[in-house]
């Protein structure tokens, strides 16, 4: 097929080149906001008087045509097209004759490739944001029904003091909360309109760059247009936002695969997000947590990839910018499904309550408390804190939890010790006396669940 831009050649294009220059086996899923801009650019041209509206009604009842019989597979997008604009246009030509031929006027294949981006960047985004949503939800449903499920809280992977499965699952959830708030400023900082930008220094036809972001849900035009055909800066913040999604589900993964450990056994995943082996019949495997934590690395290195690609161009396009979208399609398919995936498995995961609370007393993560505990009696905290060094000693000896040591026993050690000590350091006292804002407290828990419900109650934030 002859090139659009072939009439400066005099020869065709080595098909190896041609091969490797072209962007239609990717770029093709652009097929659906490359009519949209299409549309809202001949609108424009009619409104400004450049085409006619007999000829701006031929072009779009085609556009929508070709997009129709395309989302329907009646009409395919092959490879002998060298990238969706052209294959846009070259059937619109067929259809519409003359009229197809002025689509593109006023206008580069430069800002339209930087249009149809950042239309389908903003779509990724709400989808993204929406995903999110859903994880929140789940998120919360679990503080809600776990308040009072006490298990270990960890430093440096060592059991350290009790908290609950509500307080640990909302460290979480304000995790993601700010990755929804981080897509939400990169869909604000995106949301203008590179159209009317031309190859790099406008056009002399009188567009109305204004009235093309309006009709395209824009907060406006782009205000210089070398910048306008040579920013990625916002994709380059999107791999960043979605690397940093990937790693709160990467942390988030390895907590569940170490629970599901026989050694740990705070959780069962459910069979429908778990794997057998081969050979070893007693196995169920972790494999969609490990398959999340192991997918991190690729958005990664989709985020590395833009930022090398992008570090040494000069203004304004290059072609090394197509090599923004496969990585960029690569990252955001795998995002979305590890979040989805994520999310039904963690909506199914049954919590061993009674093993999670065994192991925050087993664990001493009531020996600060038992500390407080001699301080409060008047015992210096110096002191208190070796005392209690050598109770956790005398525990290990006798494969005891301080609780199930008897009031003799710890009198031996120090005779502050009264009765009072065992509901002291009991779990639910240890943790529903930690009432500040933020902590794990039932109390200060149920203050943060209900500032979350509100938030979640503003569905959308972009």
């Amino acid at each position: 097929m002859a090139q659009l831009w072939g009439g400066r050649f005099t020869k065709e294009t080595d098909k190896l080149v041609c091969n490797f220059n072209a962007s239609i086996s990717f770029d093709k899923r652009f097929v659906k906001q490359d009519i949209e801009g299409s549309i809202a650019h001949v609108t424009m041209l009619a409104k400004q008087k450049i085409i006619t509206n007999d000829e701006k009604d031929i072009i779009i009842k085609n556009l929508k045509d070709i997009l129709d019989e395309t989302l329907s597979g009646k009409l395919l997008i092959t490879e002998e097209y060298e990238d969706v604009h052209s294959f846009v246009e070259a059937n619109l030509i067929n259809r519409a004759g003359d009229a197809g031929k002025k689509l593109h006027t006023g206008r580069s294949r430069n800002d339209q490739v930087a249009l149809d981006m950042r239309l389908y960047i903003r779509d990724e985004i709400k989808t993204i944001d929406e995903l999110l949503f859903n994880l929140l939800s789940t998120l919360l449903k679990i503080m809600e029904d776990n308040t009072d499920t006490y298990m270990p809280g960890f430093t440096h992977l060592q059991k350290a003091q009790p908290t609950t499965l509500a307080h640990h699952v909302g460290a979480y959830f304000e995790m993601f909360k700010r990755d929804r708030g981080r897509l939400a400023d990169i869909y604000k900082r995106m949301n203008l309109c590179p159209l009317g930008a031309g190859a790099m220094a406008g056009t002399t036809y009188p567009l109305d760059r204004e009235y093309v972001a309006e009709l395209l849900g824009f907060d406006g035009p782009t205000l210089n247009t070398m910048d306008s055909v040579s920013d990625r800066d916002y994709l380059i913040e999107l791999l960043s936002c979605l690397s940093t999604v990937m790693m709160h589900l990467s942390r988030f993964s390895e907590e569940i695969i170490i629970w599901n450990s026989n050694e740990y056994r705070f959780v069962e995943i459910d069979d429908a997000y778990s794997t057998g082996s081969s050979i070893m019949p007693q196995k169920k495997n972790p494999d969609i947590a490990e398959l999340v934590r192991g997918k991190t690395g690729r958005v990664y290195g989709a985020l590395i990839s833009m930022l090398t690609t992008m570090k040494a161009l000069p203004l304004a396009y290059n072609k090394d910018m197509q090599e923004d979208k496969e990585m960029t399609f690569d990252a955001i398919d795998t995002a979305k499904g590890c979040i989805a995936l994520f999310d039904g498995m963690i909506s199914t995961v049954k919590f061993n309550k009674e093993v999670m609370a065994e192991s925050a007393m087993n664990g001493f993560t009531n020996a600060t408390d038992a500390a407080d505990y001699l301080v409060n009696k008047g015992v210096p905290f110096r002191d208190a804190h070796g005392i209690i060094g050598r109770l956790v000693l005398t525990c290990i000896d006798k494969n005891k939890a301080i609780l199930d040591m008897s009031l003799e026993e710890l009198k031996e050690i120090c005779d502050v010790f009264e009765d009072d000590i065992y509901d002291a350091v009991s779990l639910k006292t240890c943790v529903d006396k930690r009432l500040t804002i933020g902590a794990p407290g039932k109390e200060a828990m149920l203050k943060v669940i209900s500032i979350e419900k509100e938030y979640l109650k503003n569905n959308c934030i972009l």
